[in-house]
């Protein structure tokens, strides 16, 4: 089927620059895609790619979108290439829209509360927020710092909540054997994110095998194909899905369909639109608290996806 097809860029404000050990990032920008057949019917979709986490870069984005020249069919949004996840995301999520819906498991959505990195995280005010699962990033300052930080939080964090630490690969083998000593004593860290670089596979298996707190892979699993190969080289512990930068929403879920893994859904910091098709896998594939709760990390911009067409 062929659909008319037009696109609109948005970008967002964060309140304050979101700070990782990958560096600092002031603005969300992404693209929301529309496709519409000979019907009338309309679906959107969300292009929302992050080039340092490993997909493509938003000029290219751009560039795939403006060759189309307006228009798109099945089988071009099927043959769009692997060097592309974010665009095979958008267009098949906005397909999906004119297929029969899957049957979801209606319930109560539980999400991670993103908490500031360094001493920021101290002055949230716990007492009003509905989560018992939070996420601090790491790797921000020193080893010595950040865990004498971390037990003051500790004393804040409500009474049996969870606690993520996520270091975007960003510590050495040293540093992450120094976290990993310490949290092995702690019963509230939920799980240890992607402590080393993706390229330090093999001493994250062994890391995984010597320290009793879990260890969850993230920047190594960037796209569908890296999935699927760190599970065949025998990870058993936490894959972190970003749906937004995995690829084609159908071969995902067929994968995940066919494969048991232990996985957490995470934001790319997309929109409400892109955000709703990676909940509902987050539904039906993991019990895990989904890591959503990001929206109080932007400006009111609740506007922002008003008047695009």
């Amino acid at each position: 089927m062929q659909y008319k097809f037009s696109y609109r860029s948005y970008k967002r404000e964060f309140k304050q620059p979101l700070q990782t050990s990958q560096g600092s990032w002031q603005f969300r920008e992404g693209i929301i895609i529309k496709l519409e057949d000979n019907l009338g019917k309309i679906g959107l979709g969300e292009i929302a790619p992050i080039p340092w986490f490993g997909s493509e870069t938003l000029a290219e984005v751009r560039q795939f979108c403006s060759q189309l020249k307006g228009l798109i069919t099945d089988s071009l949004i099927t043959a769009i290439p692997d060097n592309l996840p974010t665009c095979q995301f958008g267009f098949s999520s906005a397909l999906s829209h004119f297929l029969p819906p899957l049957p979801r498991e209606k319930g109560r959505r539980n999400y991670c509360y993103l908490l500031p990195t360094g001493k920021n995280a101290l002055q949230v005010n716990f007492a009003p927020l509905n989560y018992d699962t939070f996420k601090w990033k790491i790797g921000v300052n020193s080893v010595t710092e950040e865990i004498n930080l971390l037990e003051k939080l500790l004393n804040l964090l409500p009474e049996n909540s969870k606690l993520r630490l996520d270091a975007n690969g960003g510590l050495s083998i040293k540093q992450a054997c120094e976290w990993l000593n310490f949290t092995d004593s702690l019963e509230i860290i939920e799980f240890f994110e992607q402590p080393l670089k993706p390229e330090y596979f093999e001493e994250m298996l062994r890391l995984s095998n010597l320290y009793k707190t879990s260890l969850a892979l993230d920047e190594s699993v960037a796209n569908l194909s890296q999935l699927k190969d760190y599970y065949r080289r025998g990870w058993k512990e936490v894959f972190v899905i970003k749906v937004g930068i995995m690829g084609s929403i159908f071969k995902l879920r067929e994968f995940l369909l066919q494969n048991k893994l232990d996985v957490v859904f995470s934001s790319v910091l997309e929109t409400k639109i892109g955000a709703e098709i990676a909940l509902n896998f987050a539904q039906e594939f993991s019990e895990r608290a989904a890591g959503f709760g990001v929206d109080h990390w932007f400006k009111d911009d609740v506007n922002c996806l008003d008047n695009l067409w």
